[in-house]
């Protein structure tokens, strides 16, 4: 699973030099934000539909198919999380495997370890690389008469690391895979599905205040 995550600045520099995206004019690159929750609007990396550049675009946090006309509300999937080996056959996600892929840049992750209240937080991240790539899906929707867009995330099975914390962890995307994950005319990915290295990864304990949607601070993601 991964349902928080959290991300440095970027520049618009480090953007174009991972994948050749094109900055928009004017505009300044998005905020770090050290608690982005489901159901937030972040940044995802993206061909445009007329597939003329690849950009970064402001999405909802939680996937909304683009046959979905009803309120979100009365939504029985959430759309923040989908397998990676089963959303090119699942209803809600087929449409946006086939066609419209995207990367979601973050610098780490938390995930909740234990039962009930007695739940401790873990920060993760990659070693010696300050952001990095969670494999995506977007989708456009048309609810009560507003063009929603909207992105998922795409989960794997567990590194050996990864194992102890949670039973599915982000797909975490090679930078040198980054054009053909979000080209979804490249051919079969299914070899992208295996998790990320273990020795390139590290997590430690962090307080609870993560649990804070209202939290965006550095210190949340202090080493202990």
């Amino acid at each position: 699973m991964c349902g928080r995550f959290f991300r440095e600045e970027v520049s618009w520099e480090a953007y174009h030099a991972a994948v050749n995206l094109v900055p928009p004019l004017n505009v300044d690159a998005p905020e770090a934000t050290y608690n982005a929750a489901p159901m937030s609007v972040q940044p995802v990396i993206r061909w445009t539909r007329e597939r003329s550049h690849i950009e970064l675009a402001p999405c909802f946090w939680g996937l909304v198919p683009s046959w979905w006309t009803k309120p979100i509300q009365e939504r029985k999937f959430s759309g923040i999380n989908a397998d990676a080996e089963t959303a090119h056959e699942r209803p809600v996600y087929r449409g946006a495997f086939k066609y419209w892929r995207c990367l979601v840049p973050v610098s780490g992750f938390y995930v909740w370890v234990g039962e009930g209240r007695r739940k401790q937080p873990f920060a993760v991240r990659l070693k010696n690389r300050e952001w990095f790539c969670i494999a995506g899906l977007w989708d456009t929707a048309l609810i009560d008469g507003s063009v929603l867009e909207s992105f998922t995330i795409l989960t794997t099975p567990p590194n050996d690391m990864m194992a102890g914390l949670s039973v599915r962890m982000p797909m975490i995307v090679e930078p040198r895979k980054y054009q053909r994950w979000l080209n979804p005319m490249s051919g079969d990915a299914t070899d992208m599905f295996e998790p990320f290295p273990a020795a390139d990864m590290q997590a430690w304990p962090i307080g609870p205040d993560v649990g804070n949607v209202r939290n965006n601070y550095p210190g949340l993601i202090e080493e202990a």
